[in-house]
């Protein structure tokens, strides 16, 4: 711009004119050197600054935000953007400014949104045997894996495997929520001629397994036998909580807890919890 000049700005009034990026503003001198931050420091009448030919004083930022940070240099606080991009855009103008208290702000609510934005529960999808055995060695948690794998087409499905496949796969689904930050839900669907099983591990060893498949002769041909043990799954996943703590289950418990039965989760999932977990005390001091 023609007669942009630097010099030493003596201000006859309060008042001010700001061309930030092309972006102007009109503030007060007491605004701007509210806070102790770069604005103060350039405006106390100590350094030069650049200006045009009409007198507004130029800065060479994006003036998207500098609204927002006239208004925190009056107020203190102002109102932070819902969308996380133009966060991002305030904080670094937070930064360039050096008003630390505003920068501070919109990090910590940048660190709320980003944990609000990470997923409840995940599950890993295998797509290797070497890549299940890292996931099973390396954590800290006891492990469900579900295999499941309906490529069957040499032999037909009893009349009711597809609806028994769904019901495992909607039970793993529900005691992956249930259970997300004690134990780690995996799903193998790589191949294999195995349908449809169920494999529980604690400390990185195989500790129970249910196989929910099986082949039925008739007179005509083979059939393909989806099943839905729904109490048998329920008790091994409570017994694999047993495997949390680093030092390892009661081997007496597990001995007393090797017995069926233990009633599955329905429609109160809290109370089905403790009445397992109560089961498995029970069948204890019946053992001794």
């Amino acid at each position: 711009m023609s007669g942009e000049h630097k010099t030493e700005i003596k201000y006859p009034s309060e008042y001010v004119k700001l061309n930030i990026g092309g972006s102007l503003h009109y503030t007060t001198i007491g605004t701007l050197q509210k806070h102790d931050t770069m604005l103060r420091a350039m405006f106390s009448g100590r350094m030069e600054v650049l200006t045009d030919s009409e007198g507004w004083i130029l800065i060479d930022r994006c003036g998207k935000h500098f609204g927002t940070i006239l208004n925190f240099l009056r107020d203190g606080s102002v109102p932070l953007p819902e969308n996380t991009k133009e966060m991002a855009e305030l904080l670094a103008e937070a930064k360039y400014y050096c008003i630390s208290e505003l920068a501070e702000s919109c990090e910590q609510a940048l660190l709320r949104k980003e944990r609000e934005a990470e997923p409840i529960c995940r599950v890993p999808l295998i797509t290797s045997q070497k890549e299940e055995q890292l996931l099973i060695s390396n954590t800290t948690k006891p492990v469900v894996k579900l295999l499941i794998n309906r490529h069957n087409n040499k032999y037909s499905y009893t009349s009711t495997s597809d609806d028994n496949l769904l019901k495992n796969i909607e039970l793993f689904d529900k005691m992956s929520l249930r259970f997300s930050g004690r134990v780690l839900f995996i799903k193998d669907v790589i191949g294999s001629s195995e349908i449809c099983c169920w494999t529980f591990y604690g400390h990185g060893r195989k500790v129970a397994e249910v196989c929910c498949h099986s082949i039925v002769y008739t007179t005509d041909k083979k059939h393909t036998k989806v099943e839905f043990p729904e109490a048998r799954i329920y008790e091994e996943t409570l017994n694999i909580l047993l495997y949390e703590h680093r030092n390892g289950p009661d081997q007496e418990l597990m001995q007393a807890t090797s017995s069926r039965g233990v009633v599955p989760c329905t429609s109160d999932e809290e109370e089905g919890e403790r009445s397992g977990l109560a089961r498995l005390r029970s069948n204890k001091q019946n053992t001794n």
